[in-house]
């Protein structure tokens, strides 16, 4: 019969592998190959067991045959003198995620952006790995196997270099470059969120300004700029107290003259919405869309309440025109009719479209009623004021700000969009739709404040602190192109392939290698890159 392969339980618990034969009904151990303590070193065992079997190999001087109730370490064989070492690792490597890593930062063209600057890949795929600070970078790698992780001197130097050879403008560049061979750029989102610092003092870049979680340590300014799918083109960094309106322009404005862009969308939230910003953007000959703040919807509305009262439809579209400046209106109120806007024909004016959903408007009256609730318990004197809505005073006293409540309350359910797109390049419901694609650039912030830690940062010099962001805009773009072509979140990417490893060991002077094998999910990932498994 021929031999075949056989695990056996040793007295030690760990388990044998043995080459067996049998010959008219009587078991033989050919060969005994080794014993393992953990899914490694069996793997190992098993797959030279395999190659025995297959390439018909002479058995090699591994030590003496063991009988099965042998126990591996410096046990032996009745009668016979000899023992067989435990076999010894010598190396781990997570090959399938580095190759993926590695594969992804090419396609990019990360790599040639930085002139094949290999500290800076190495912090860009252990953000990716392990988020944690440029000093444990080479620990993160080593667990993975990356080779030759650089020394952390080695990385400090590459930060240095980011800023001396403008790396993240290269980097924009070829971020740039893959959008417009792969999917085309139309329209830019953009959006800025804040990095806190846990520090004392301010300085030239970190100062205390306005926050949305109330804090009142110094912090910076980033800006993000991606295309319609949440894919990074270009970030910027600006001090703490600067106010969020002002980075736009800066930011947009290099962007184009860095691709000699004439025809662009830049879709941005209603915090950006500043008559200067506007002016700029349409004098640079950009389209842009906008939120619209709330309280301008009375007056761009004034004809709809006239006429129809404020009676709206799901899904209700009203593209009509607001003031670029003040309240007056270039709209005829007399006419039922909304005006067609027209640079020409309403020089005054940006067009305007505002929406009703039946959803919102729930969602927006359960807000209110809170509000409300909260006022009244503040007049009351159940709560401390604070910034507290539909509070005013009349006489000395905290009274309930009925008018203002009923005119919120008039509202609900509306959501406005400024533009300077004529209807006839773009629909008012592709207004909309083109302005929702925001979710993408929020995405993307999270994943660079969460998935890649933007923060803590543990640096405090503004060239050390662009740098980082330097980081986080590779990996977010490398994340973001993972995402978008398998299908998975960069942290499940991570969490499927960083197990499959491949183990060499030293058994008796011979040098063996296994990996494991490929999960249905790993084959999956595998597959949507076009990375050959071999199988």
């Amino acid at each position: 019969m021929s031999p075949y392969l056989r695990q056996v339980k040793t007295a030690s618990g760990a388990t044998a592998v043995q080459v067996v034969a049998k010959d008219h009904g009587v078991r033989r151990i050919v060969e005994h190959l080794g014993s393992a303590h953990d899914e490694a070193e069996l793997a190992a065992l098993m797959r030279l067991g395999r190659q025995r079997l297959l390439a018909g190999q002479q058995v090699l001087d591994l030590g003496p045959a063991l009988n099965d109730d042998a126990d591996e370490v410096g046990g032996q064989a009745p009668g016979d003198g000899g023992a067989v070492r435990r076999p010894q690792i010598i190396s781990r490597r997570s090959g399938w995620l580095i190759e993926v890593l590695r594969s992804a930062y090419r396609r990019l063209g990360l790599g040639e952006a930085v002139g094949g600057d290999r500290a800076f890949e190495q912090m860009v795929a252990a953000r990716l790995i392990e988020p944690s600070s440029k000093a444990d970078t080479p620990r993160v790698l080593s667990e993975i196997g990356w080779p030759a992780p650089a020394h952390r001197n080695t990385l400090y130097a590459s930060l240095g270099r980011c800023a001396e050879r403008g790396y993240r403008e290269s980097l924009s560049g070829a971020l740039f470059e893959h959008v417009t061979n792969t999917s085309g750029l139309a329209l830019c989102l953009y959006d800025v969120t804040t990095l806190y610092f846990e520090a004392e003092r301010e300085d030239d870049l970190r100062k205390v300004g306005y926050s949305k979680d109330r804090r009142v340590d110094p912090q910076v300014i980033v800006g993000l700029l991606v295309d319609r799918r949440g894919f990074p083109l270009r970030i910027g960094c600006w001090e703490g107290n600067k106010a969020e309106t002002t980075t736009i322009i800066p930011i947009v404005e290099a962007f184009q003259a860095a691709h000699s862009i004439e025809e662009l969308v830049i879709v941005a939230d209603a915090g950006m919405l500043s008559a200067a910003n506007l002016k700029s953007l349409h004098e640079a000959r950009l389209r842009f869309i906008v939120g619209a703040r709330q309280v301008r919807a009375p007056g761009d509305l004034e004809a709809h309440f006239h006429w129809a009262g404020d009676a709206f439809t799901d899904g209700q579209l009203i593209d009509t025109i607001t003031p670029k400046k003040g309240s007056r209106s270039e709209r005829d109120v007399s006419k039922r009719r909304e005006p067609v806007w027209d640079p020409d024909t309403h020089p005054g004016s940006w067009r305007a479209v505002w929406a009703y959903s039946k959803k919102r408007a729930a969602r927006d009256s359960k807000t209110l009623t809170a509000q409300e609730n909260r006022a009244r318990a503040v007049i009351a004197g159940e709560k401390q004021p604070r910034r507290t809505r539909f509070v005013t005073v009349h006489k000395g006293d905290q009274v309930l700000d009925e008018a203002s409540l009923a005119r919120a309350r008039s509202l609900v359910g509306l959501k406005g969009y400024v533009t300077n797109i004529p209807a006839r390049l773009m629909d008012a419901a592709e207004v909309v739709s083109s302005y929702h694609e925001l979710w993408h650039v929020e995405q993307s912030f999270r994943m660079s404040k969460h998935d890649l830690r933007a923060r803590p940062v543990f640096h405090h010099q503004r060239d050390a602190i662009e740098a980082h962001l330097t980081v986080v805009m590779a990996s977010l773009a490398v994340a973001r192109h993972l995402q978008e072509t398998t299908g998975i979140s960069i942290k499940r990417i991570i969490r499927t392939l960083k197990p499959l490893q491949e183990i060499t060991i030293n058994l008796n002077g011979h040098h063996l290698t296994a990996a494991d094998p490929l999960t249905p999910e790993a084959k999956e990932i595998l597959t949507a890159l076009s990375i050959p498994t071999g199988h």
